[in-house]
């Protein structure tokens, strides 16, 4: 964006919801969108040409869509064209951008192409976060059917690509990521001090929720809400320390049942086998993503884990997500200005030591 661009955008203030919400104030934050997704034209390409347990299509709108067991997802222009994306950036006032692979990740396919399709896609966000520093960060995909080629990837990316951690979807094909299979990779994340980002999947019980896009709608949160209960009482996240976890959409129910979790640790003593403080003291450490974007939801969050724990997500590009609406549900907080600002942009700065 140019100069005069920004200029001009710093003279807009937003009145209402169909406002220009990028607006620039004499004070603007720095917005840093931590929730946003990408299938670089590398693993696209890939699909075209050799087309394995996923499968891609393209729909009436000349959209691709690939097809994988469970879902589908459909690929527009703002996942693929990263100078497009730019582009949509400067026009919603976003300085910065997480890139992430989304579903199906790649753990769908045999283990030997699926650690080939993560090598590509992180080697795809490492060319684009070298080319442009200032507005992408990202984090790596593993090929999480395979732990051992996970762990190898998980340090080749952080060390080699400046991906600051990696994406784990909520379950591994219906294996939890609380599984001991994965400790090796925890103990690697430990070791590099790795962000470990857990985003929601199609839940295993998805044939329940075929209807009305329920698997996404409810059946993504209540996968991620699991998948950090389990990661607490299991012990993993007491195991290894120095792993910064995330959770996308908001922690799914994780604000809102703590306090139930934390009865479950008093009453039943195989809550209480492997871990030593109540389940609220591990998830309080957590971030949260702000990808739901109801006021009073991201007010329980932040009573719950403080500001300092919520990072501004849009879910771009998917059908669901709203550079928009992650701001305007940020803006309208009845917070102190400072707070919004580590909320909007600042809590993400520090964490990926940007």
């Amino acid at each position: 964006m140019s100069l005069s661009r920004r200029a001009l955008l710093g003279a807009v203030v937003s009145t209402g919801a169909g406002a220009l919400v990028g607006s620039r104030t004499p004070a603007r934050a720095r917005v840093v969108d931590f929730h946003s997704h990408a299938f670089p034209p590398e693993y696209v390409e890939a699909l075209r040409s050799s087309p394995g347990a996923v499968k891609a299509s393209e729909n009436a709108d000349g959209n691709l869509v690939i097809q994988y067991p469970g879902d589908s997802s459909v690929i527009v222009r703002g996942h693929r064209d990263i100078a497009f994306r730019e582009s949509v950036l400067d026009q919603y006032g976003v300085d910065m951008q997480l890139l992430t692979f989304p579903n199906p990740g790649t753990h769908t396919e045999p283990p030997p192409r699926s650690l080939a399709l993560a090598r590509l896609v992180n080697d795809a966000f490492g060319a684009i976060v070298s080319k442009r520093p200032q507005r992408f960060a990202a984090l790596a995909t593993l090929p999480l059917n395979d732990p051992a080629a996970s762990t190898a990837e998980l340090e080749r990316a952080y060390r080699s690509l400046g991906l600051r951690g990696a994406l784990l979807l909520s379950h591994v094909n219906g294996v939890p990521l609380s599984d001991e299979r994965f400790w090796r990779l925890y103990e690697k994340a430990d070791a590099l001090g790795a962000i470990l980002y857990v985003h929601p999947t199609f839940p295993v019980a998805a044939e329940t929720m075929a209807d009305f896009r329920l698997s996404a709608l409810v059946g993504f949160p209540m996968d991620v809400t699991l998948a950090a209960a389990r990661l607490v009482f299991s012990g993993v996240v007491e195991r290894f320390p120095r792993v910064t976890w995330v959770l996308g959409i908001l922690g799914g129910a994780i604000p809102y049942l703590a306090e139930r979790l934390d009865r479950g640790y008093q009453a039943f003593k195989e809550c209480r086998a492997h871990i030593t403080q109540p389940p609220s003291a591990y998830l309080r450490r957590f971030y949260y993503d702000t990808v739901n974007f109801d006021a009073h939801a991201l007010q329980l969050a932040i009573q719950f884990a403080g500001v300092d724990r919520l990072l501004a997500g849009s879910d771009y590009p998917q059908q669901i997500g709203s550079l928009q609406l992650m701001q305007t549900s940020i803006r309208a907080l009845p917070i102190p200005e400072g707070d919004r600002a580590r909320l909007l942009g600042g809590n993400a700065v520090r964490l990926l030591r940007l």
